[in-house]
């Protein structure tokens, strides 16, 4: 397709963060479309995800790196509308979703190419876009970090938020026994139709005590964590012998106290990341592993992810209080463009 096709304007609508607080410190503004540095891409935004660091930069608990834009936006669908560099992986006219420096919540976003993934076959710009934070997030922890592999036992927690249905449908293609925790009955019954062997209501029941019932006394191999805080021991007291504890996120505080002597007697490991401030070199490692791993499921339709709600950008306030109030099952979305 003729790049000429694509009038690429000077100015373009965005969301920024006036000031950190609430939601309503979101505001529409206008921006200048980004310069291209060298192999990057500018996409057209067609859809923008909606992510719980997103939340997080808004209320000055996110340290943003000094390389990445201001404005909020992780990963979104759209099409190529400009390239600079001689890296040709992608042209002018392909539809991708990609991983974002910041800025997916405007009309135009520059990406790095090596962050950027064809849309799978059969899939909508909306499903689009939601891949790119919360797979790779989950492929680079789950798979890469943790190591799960076909026969383990795996815990996710948030088994209903966005990360963790997508853990869950990859760990189940994967041939592992998926156990998850969630805070409502209803949420949990959502989870075990997505493939959960079981879901825990961690309100009703101590999730630990339930998963040593269901091993046998075992625990699991892996766990995938958000919590953190008091969970932390909670989640080493179900952890097999050569278990892995993997933390993305830390919604339940930064510290707790451990037994470490038990941790050398179980040889369990535990470890994190965040996926923001890694390289660009190693985001474009996590991309490669996921597409060419995990694309196979995405495209017969046998992992899909699960939207509870689409918004249009200039309505992103009410979008992060729909994700802060913590009721849905899956991601929230913002339309940008046709």
């Amino acid at each position: 397709m003729d790049k000429k096709i694509f009038e690429i304007p000077e100015k373009m609508q965005a969301i920024e963060i006036k000031a950190f607080g609430p939601p309503e410190n979101l505001s529409p503004c206008s921006r200048p479309v980004p310069k291209l540095l060298n192999n990057q891409v500018l996409i057209k935004v067609s859809f923008a995800g909606v992510n719980r660091p997103d939340l997080l930069q808004r209320q000055g608990n996110y340290k943003v790196p000094d390389s990445a834009s201001d404005l909020p936006g992780l990963e979104v669908s759209g099409i190529v509308v400009d390239i600079k560099g001689s890296n040709l992986t992608f042209n002018i006219g392909d539809k991708v979703c990609a991983l974002c420096h910041g800025g997916g919540y405007a009309e135009y976003v520059s990406v790095d190419i090596g962050h950027c993934m064809p849309v799978p076959r059969n899939y909508s710009m909306q499903e689009a876009a939601c891949i790119p934070e919360t797979f790779i997030t989950v492929w680079s922890n789950l798979f890469i970090r943790g190591k799960l592999s076909k026969n383990e036992k795996v815990l996710i927690h948030g088994g209903a938020s966005g990360i963790g249905t997508t853990a869950i449908q990859l760990a189940k293609e994967f041939g592992t026994t998926v156990y998850a925790t969630a805070g409502s009955d209803k949420k949990c019954s959502a989870v075990e139709k997505l493939g959960a062997n079981k879901c825990i209501n961690y309100r009703n029941s101590e999730f630990e005590n339930e998963i040593n019932e269901l091993t046998n006394n075992k625990g699991v191999d892996v766990i995938l964590d958000m919590v953190a805080g008091n969970y932390i021991p909670r989640n080493l007291k179900c952890l097999n012998f050569d278990g892995r504890l993997l933390i993305i996120a830390v919604q339940g505080g930064i510290k707790d106290e451990v037994n470490f002597a038990n941790i050398m007697i179980k040889r369990q490991t535990i470890t994190g990341s965040t996926l923001r401030p890694q390289s660009s070199n190693k985001k474009s490692e996590y991309v490669e592993s996921l597409v060419k791993n995990a694309w196979k499921y995405l495209e017969s339709g046998r992992v899909k992810p699960i939207i509870e709600k689409e918004f249009d950008l200039m309505d992103a306030v009410e979008a992060h209080k729909a994700l802060e109030k913590g009721d849905h099952v899956g991601k929230f979305i913002m339309r940008v463009s046709q």
